[in-house]
């Protein structure tokens, strides 16, 4: 018993990590409804719920490596194409000619 109360609050404190930052004067109805489950589940349940909850933890900080390293190796993937071609232009010591970042702002 003692070692299913101590997993459930591991994976209480690992979901509660993965979700945004929120004080704890004030949980979110996520937070909420998760200590609810955890604290109110029958014993015969527990260990299914515990093991999706464990695999939902490996999802979410799976996505959020994945959403880290997509930003750091792409760093212009959120940049519009005009920005895009300036700073390509920087980067092999190149500046865009004043008319063309003039003509690109009329249209």
């Amino acid at each position: 018993m003692a070692s299913s109360s101590a997993r459930a609050r591991s994976l209480y404190r690992s979901l509660l990590r993965e979700l945004p930052q929120r004080p704890l004067s004030a949980p979110s109805l996520v937070q909420q409804r998760i200590r609810n489950t955890i604290a109110t589940q029958p014993q015969n349940t527990a260990q299914l719920e515990m093991d999706q909850a464990e695999q939902y933890v490996h999802y979410a900080k799976a996505q959020r490596m994945y959403t880290t390293l997509l930003e750091k190796y792409n760093p212009g993937m959120e940049m519009d194409e005009e920005e895009r071609v300036r700073l390509t232009a920087r980067r092999v010591g190149m500046d865009l000619p004043d008319e063309f970042v003039r003509k690109k702002h009329k249209s």
